[in-house]
């Protein structure tokens, strides 16, 4: 064989060994990418059954839901569903009425559940988001005797179980008489939550000092460099702060159980344990209506908030 062939075959050998080598982790990759998505469509798949299913059984007849023979085809829709379960969770939540409240009426009173878990989950929100970001400020821009100690107690709080906090705060609230009101269920969201606070803290600690000093040059005071460069800076973990404080207060069935005894104060989650006691086994389709109506906003919030939530995560707790 001439010499000219055998250094082409030594020059050729690992341009082919490095195709072969690149080629075979191109074809790992690709195997890797669809083994990957197929098992997060599996888990979507069978994580969003049981919202079809409510959904389904929501727009059936009860004759199929309680025989459970769910119709999934939706080829008959029973939309009057919706209407007729908020009719029977407001009157779930009348008082002193007869029980029969038409749904011109609900309207007309803004549906009183409704309305109190509005109220209380904006003045949550709006505590959680002010008083946190306070906290984080402070920790994140002053230096004072002890704040490493206090930092790590505020911490160390997020180790109590709220059980164990649960019956001495129910007695202060009694001894302030703040009973069957929304006090007791938004007061403890002005006073600052340690993990939220501490997102405040990550966060306000990355602002470069030279912008901080730059402001006070200015002659702005602490709380306008807090109010108005600080809380604009601030707007992923203030996102994050307002979904998962809905999120907790929308759900939230213990504290007004515990806090809550007037049927026209109720929230959603008590009316509808009320509805499932009194119509659970009878109108299981509109329970499921009901069930689906009061989880519908926080559906709408996940799907919306999904890019607030990934930058929150992106940028906060990456200095401190």
């Amino acid at each position: 064989m001439p010499a000219g062939y055998v250094a082409a075959a030594k020059e050729t050998a690992p341009r082919l060994t490095e195709q072969r080598r690149a080629s075979s982790d191109r074809r790992r990759k690709r195997w890797g990418s669809v083994c990957t998505y197929t098992l997060l469509i599996a888990g979507s798949v069978l994580l969003i059954v049981p919202f079809i299913w409510m959904l389904a059984a929501s727009l059936d007849t009860q004759q199929n839901v309680t025989g459970g023979n769910v119709d999934f085809t939706f080829h008959d829709p029973q939309v009057q569903n919706f209407p007729e379960s908020l009719k029977l969770m407001g009157a779930a939540a009348d008082a002193n009425g007869d029980g029969r409240v038409s749904l011109l009426e609900i309207v007309r009173l803004r549906f009183p559940a409704l309305s109190n878990t509005i109220v209380v989950t904006v003045a949550c929100i709006i505590g959680q988001v002010v008083s946190s970001s306070l906290v984080g400020f402070g920790f994140a821009r002053f230096n004072f005797r002890g704040r490493g100690v206090l930092f790590a107690l505020m911490l160390s709080t997020m180790m109590l179980p709220a059980q164990v906090t649960m019956i001495p705060v129910f007695v202060l609230f009694r001894y302030l008489g703040m009973i069957d009101t929304f006090w007791p269920l938004i007061i403890p969201a002005w006073l600052a939550s340690p993990f939220f606070a501490f997102m405040f803290r990550q966060f306000f600690a990355q602002v470069p000092e030279e912008l901080i000093e730059a402001a006070r040059m200015d002659g702005a005071s602490n709380f306008r460099i807090y109010w108005q460069m600080m809380l604009p800076l601030s707007g992923p973990v203030i996102a994050i702060v307002a979904i998962f404080t809905f999120m907790s207060t929308w759900n939230d069935f213990l504290g007004p159980l515990i806090y809550l005894n007037s049927p026209e104060n109720r929230t959603l989650a008590l009316a509808l344990a009320q509805f499932n006691g009194q119509y659970g086994v009878r109108d299981a389709h509109l329970l499921m209506a009901a069930s689906f109506v009061t989880m519908l906003p926080c559906i709408i919030l996940f799907f919306a908030a999904q890019k607030y939530f990934v930058e929150s995560v992106a940028t906060s707790g990456l200095k401190g």
